[in-house]
């Protein structure tokens, strides 16, 4: 056994020390062999200044929040690269130039208070919609500060005049009214679980202290998280305690006006909303309740009245099907609209309830090979309006707007921001090791078609996130236009098809996810459509950990690997930031039985015990100080350990930009642009050398 199976016996313990002098030496010594490397070229100056004009442009959509009357929007370009927030009217927006009144310019704020703020959000109260709870964390991080705003007024009310203000944490705050809100954050010793969320939920009203707060509700230790919220629905005011017991699992109780508390009793795996009178549960797994069985995947609704006072019985709104599951829905005033995913490609439909049930009609024609979602749902002040947007890889995103019963209309198209001539997407399907189907998409040039071309593949796999089409402006200038050909894989551990292709490879699993991608990579080979020695991968965060996996197990089937923000040490992630919030989907280290599968393929302990003899491809590890979500300890031992065995890697960290990676567009653009650069280097010029 290596002596990183032992945390104590870890040679590289010491770069955990996120802050500390010696680890950031190290950080920024392999920075300068980064930008020595790959950044010096006038190439690299042309490619991160098109990204760069791409993200700043003012040709860009300016997506709409809507809130009733309003539809405001958080901006970024050249002028403002922190951001505005801001907004304006309906019949302002559909111009071609709208007027936008601007709430917050997050560049002044932050130059007058000498700090490197980075928007983290706004909570507005509604109905007068006259003020707001800003989230600003330095950086980037998942750590927020919160400060309450006076939108008439256009400036922070400060703590000692009575405005809401919490100190740097990972907070949860909402509104009940102007004059209270439901807390959870940092309140001392004991009151966050083992992830770094909050324990306790408290009510705390205007004037007090945050220490004179009311608790409602108080978790365990081991919970990931708990907060409280109040839906303001007149009529149908509920407050409520959300209690994730862990991250996939959630207890809900309604908070009584006699300040009892009365348990929801729907499965904690399953997400449920209500609306007025309508309670929905989305399923994801199977649930037997009133003597009916309803599948993993389902949406079923009943009264929710009638389901508090006993009631069990549900109207089936969705069933999954083998090749379709539930995407999202929404409400409006009067209808609810489905997006479902139909082999990794959307279709809308609309559902109305009536007295002899529920009707399902089509909402509107969608594009093949493209997402297409539904956004700025106001069911209150909104009435049946909705809007759209949809986006392929080579399609600008448009935006459309609508109401139910009525045409689409189109509002607003982006630019091409790169040339797509010849460009066409595919999608194909490749065999796992245990016989499941995986779909993937190849983005490529029709010239290419007969002949093997360098190309990148991207993953992700956990957590039911689900990966649809979408425009990879980045991708196609940095990659696309220079005759690559991009991969997007659908492999399990996502929710393309349902809550099942992520359950089916939780913990003991979890290796199905890495039989998935190695499974199209070879595929991808054997149609021809590359080589492995052209072949590169990419993916963060839990798409790190697949691409550790890729290097220490699968390093024949690739050319070139991109790893960023990644999990790679296994043995130790649940004891660093918030791991210990992901035991649900990768296994408890500190079990034994449990260890025995996650070692199998730990990404860093199994470089630990074989790397030394391995032929690895060339690989660029990233990941950011300020990331307080992934450890940079991770990337930062993986690459020592990797660069010490003479393995050809490279490491950059970003200082600033949490776990996101980037605090604005200009460090977007840099990262985007080092990405491709290292897989023209590697991939297309075959420059694998130090």
């Amino acid at each position: 056994m290596s002596g990183v199976q032992d945390s104590e016996a870890d040679p590289y313990l010491w770069l955990e020390e996120v802050t500390g002098e010696r680890a950031l030496d190290f950080a920024r010594a392999h920075n300068e062999v980064v930008m020595e490397r790959f950044a010096a070229a006038d190439r690299f100056d042309v490619l991160q200044r098109r990204i760069l004009d791409m993200l700043d442009t003012d040709a860009k959509i300016a997506f709409p929040g809507r809130r009733g009357q309003w539809l405001y929007n958080f901006w970024r370009d050249a002028a403002h690269p922190r951001g505005l927030w801001r907004r304006t009217t309906f019949a302002e927006y559909v111009k071609a130039d709208p007027e936008w009144d601007v709430l917050i310019d997050l560049d002044a704020v932050a130059a007058a208070e000498d700090e490197n703020w980075v928007w983290g959000g706004a909570g507005v109260l509604r109905p007068a919609q006259s003020r707001a709870l800003i989230s600003l964390s330095r950086g980037g991080a998942d750590a927020k500060v919160v400060r309450e705003f006076d939108m008439e007024t256009r400036e922070f009310i400060a703590p000692e005049d009575g405005g809401y203000f919490l100190p740097e944490a990972k907070s949860r705050i909402s509104w009940i009214d102007i004059d209270s809100v439901y807390v959870g954050t940092d309140f001392g010793p004991g009151s966050l679980t083992g992830s770094g969320y909050p324990r306790i939920a408290k009510r705390w009203r205007r004037g007090t202290a945050l220490e004179a707060a009311e608790t409602v509700f108080e978790g365990a230790v081991t919970d990931v998280s708990v907060s409280a919220g109040y839906d303001r629905t007149p009529g149908y005011e509920r407050h409520y305690i959300a209690q994730a017991t862990d991250f996939f699992h959630e207890e809900v109780f309604l908070l009584e006006d006699d300040g009892s508390r009365t348990h929801l009793e729907t499965p904690s795996d399953a997400d449920e909303s209500w609306y007025k009178e309508w309670l929905l549960v989305r399923l994801k797994s199977p649930w037997e309740v009133g003597g009916n069985t309803y599948p993993a995947g389902a949406l079923v609704a009943t009264n929710f009245s009638d389901f508090r006072a006993g009631g069990r019985d549900f109207d089936v709104l969705f069933e999954p099907d083998a090749h379709t599951s539930l995407h999202g829905y929404g409400w409006t005033e009067n209808h609810l609209l489905l997006v479902t995913l139909e082999d990794v490609q959307t279709k809308l439909y609309v559902l109305t309830p009536g007295a002899e049930g529920w009707r399902t009609e089509p909402l509107a024609d969608t594009p093949a090979m493209a997402t297409t979602g539904i956004m700025n749902l106001d069911p209150l002040e909104g009435g049946d309006d909705y809007m759209l947007m949809t986006s392929g890889f080579t399609t600008p995103a448009t935006l459309l707007a609508g109401s139910v019963g009525a045409p689409v209309t189109e509002w607003k198209q982006e630019p091409a921001f790169f040339d797509a001539t010849g460009i066409e997407t595919e999608q194909f399907f490749a065999r796992s090791d245990d016989g499941t189907s995986i779909p993937y998409f190849v983005i490529r040039h029709r010239d290419t078609r007969d002949t093997p071309a360098p190309t990148v593949m991207s993953g992700y796999g956990g957590f039911e996130v689900s990966r649809t089409p979408g425009y990879g402006g980045a991708s196609g200038i940095g990659w696309l236009e220079q005759g690559g050909t991009y991969v997007m894989t659908n492999i399990r551990g996502g929710g393309e098809y349902g809550p099942q292709w992520h359950t089916s490879v939780q913990k003991e699993n979890r290796y199905k996810v890495y039989e998935d991608f190695s499974s199209i990579a070879r595929d991808l080979v054997a149609r021809g459509i590359t080589t492995a020695d052209r072949l590169g991968a990419v993916g963060g965060s839990n798409g790190g950990l697949l691409m550790g996996v890729m290097l220490t197990r699968y390093p024949e089937l690739f050319g070139a690997i991109v790893c960023q923000v990644p999990l790679l040490d296994m043995r130790r992630y649940h004891r660093l930031l918030a791991g210990a919030s992901w035991v649900a989907e990768y296994g408890d280290p500190d079990v034994p039985e449990e260890w025995a599968y996650i070692s199998r393929y730990s990404p860093y302990q199994r470089a630990a015990e074989t790397g030394a003899g391995a032929t690895y491809p060339p690989i660029l590890l990233t990941t950011s100080t300020r990331d307080d979500r992934v450890h940079p300890g991770h990337a930062r031992k993986m690459a020592a350990l990797l660069e010490d065995q003479g393995h050809r890697v490279w490491y950059h960290e970003n200082i600033e930009g949490g776990h996101g990676g980037a605090a604005d567009n200009k460090q977007s653009a840099f990262q985007a642009a080092l990405i491709y650069e290292f897989f023209t280097q590697m991939l297309i010029e075959g420059r694998t050398g130090k």
